[in-house]
């Protein structure tokens, strides 16, 4: 098809849908600009955006509550009496599948360094205390660390975004792979929507190009589908996929009792939770609302509920989710099997967004302007069969690096990984020297091809390591 036939038909189309200012700058624009604006509007599907134009753009969708809310039941980091049988099966039964290599890893990995100061992708963001190792090293060693200690070999998928996608699979060239076989590490970009004006306009990046964003951790699961990483996964025999997000350095990217205790009781997604800090933590809350599993995000839940006490005085609601997922392959491939009736509902999110207007003047706002809409992979909770939630402990398994500085920083995260070796080192048996505040005295750092936990560490660390006070330290 031509330029000039593409042109006619996306005129009528554009037309109908009240998106005809997309062409404004048509005039102006030479053939190669002319090619990347048509690309970019036939990408969207105008006829499904009108409805959501309507309910998410033009309207607030208010957030429906559950007409019932009752705090999630989940299993402890640490299981009383009658758990210690299933535990050690789970764990067992975990093993057992990643040697098999029935698990594959999948890092969210689509954004950008921006907020922490960073020019990059975040998973290229330095951030281990002693090494400065990037997020990406520290999942590949860890990744690397669980082939290692239990010959297994298994893949790594990474989903990133149309921003940062040659750069990451640039870094990773530059960094030969971190030692991953060729084809072992499997990359996609994730999809993408426009971003709009109050009153329903799809805004203009440039005059060639729309303003697309990435279309939220929810989408992981389309672009699984449309990359063909699910079918790869398919064919290489992997049933679960173990799930998180580019910024938590803690994470335990292959937990075998998380992966066992989800293939035992036949959950098809499970998830993790930790105990929030206080009632108003920003972070989700697992509930049941109305008989089903799902999240409530920190803004949506009552302020009476966040709250609220049980008989005992304890949190009700204090299950706070941190984006860590175990999912069975077959679930993703039955609820993304028509996609065009993708069940996962749209939020809305009120943002800064560059653009130009119809004069093709560049419009830099000193405020959110625009609306953008994402999908949350929590919210696909509720569609699946025996939903589970393991507990962990946040010093162990969570600490994000979101902002430059202050909660949830990179000096906040340095300082919890700090904190974990030191941890592990007194556990151990190991004397670990402390300062007068209850800090390490010294940086720490242990290498995941070395040791992945703290009973891990006891196995391979026979002897007393050489430790000196305020001073760094590294063992891999």
């Amino acid at each position: 098809m031509t330029t000039g036939d593409r042109l006619s038909a996306l005129k009528a189309e554009l037309e109908k849908h009240g998106q005809s200012h997309l062409l404004a700058h048509w005039d102006r624009l030479d053939e190669a600009q002319r090619a990347e604006l048509l690309n970019d509007i036939e990408q969207i599907n105008f006829a499904a955006l009108d409805g959501l134009i309507e309910s998410h753009i033009r309207a607030e969708q208010p957030f429906k509550l559950p007409k019932e809310i009752k705090p999630a039941p989940f299993y402890p980091a640490k299981p009383d009496i009658e758990l210690v049988g299933q535990y050690a099966d789970a764990v067992k039964r975990g093993v057992s599948l990643i040697r098999q290599n029935k698990v594959a890893a999948f890092t969210v990995a689509g954004g950008q360094g921006t907020r922490l100061g960073f020019d990059g992708p975040k998973g290229a963001f330095p951030i281990s205390p002693v090494r400065n190792k990037t997020l990406f090293q520290l999942f590949a060693e860890q990744i690397r660390g669980t082939n290692r200690r239990y010959g297994s070999d298994l893949r790594w998928y990474i989903m990133t975004s149309p921003q940062n996608d040659a750069a990451t699979r640039a870094f990773f060239a530059e960094n030969n792979y971190f030692g991953f076989a060729p084809g072992h590490v499997c990359f996609f970009t994730q999809g993408v929507m426009p971003a709009f004006s109050p009153e329903g306009k799809i805004l203009l990046e440039s005059p060639s190009r729309i303003a697309f964003s990435p279309d939220g951790h929810g989408g992981a699961l389309l672009a699984l589908k449309r990359s063909g990483a699910l079918a790869e996964m398919a064919v290489a025999g992997v049933e679960y996929i173990s799930y998180w997000q580019v910024d938590n350095p803690l994470v335990k990217c292959i937990d075998p009792l998380f992966i066992g205790l989800h293939d035992l009781t036949r959950s098809e997604m499970s998830s993790k939770t930790i105990p929030k800090v206080d009632d108003l933590e920003r972070v989700g809350n697992f509930v049941i609302g109305d008989g089903r599993m799902q999240v409530i995000e920190y803004s949506d839940l009552p302020d009476e509920l966040a709250h609220e006490r049980d008989e005992l005085g304890r949190r009700k609601f204090d299950a706070g989710s941190i984006a860590i997922h175990v999912l069975s392959r077959s679930f993703i491939e039955r609820i993304t099997a028509d996609e065009a009736n993708f069940g996962l509902p749209w939020h809305r999110a009120i943002k800064k967004v560059p653009h130009v207007d119809e004069q093709g003047r560049r419009i830099e706002p000193d405020k959110p302007n625009a609306i953008k809409l994402e999908a949350f992979i929590f919210d696909a909770i509720p569609m699946a069969k025996n939903p589970l939630i393991l507990q962990t402990v946040r010093s162990e398994e969570f600490s994000p690096v979101k902002n430059a500085t202050g909660v949830d920083s990179a000096e906040t995260s340095r300082r919890d990984m700090n904190r974990r070796v030191a941890a592990w080192l007194t556990a151990a048996g190991f004397d670990v020297p402390m300062t007068p505040e209850g800090e390490p005295d010294g940086l720490f750092e242990i290498s995941p091809l070395l040791a992945l936990d703290a009973g891990h560490l006891r196995e391979v660390m026979l002897t007393a390591p050489t430790i000196h006070r305020g001073q760094a330290h590294y063992w891999e």
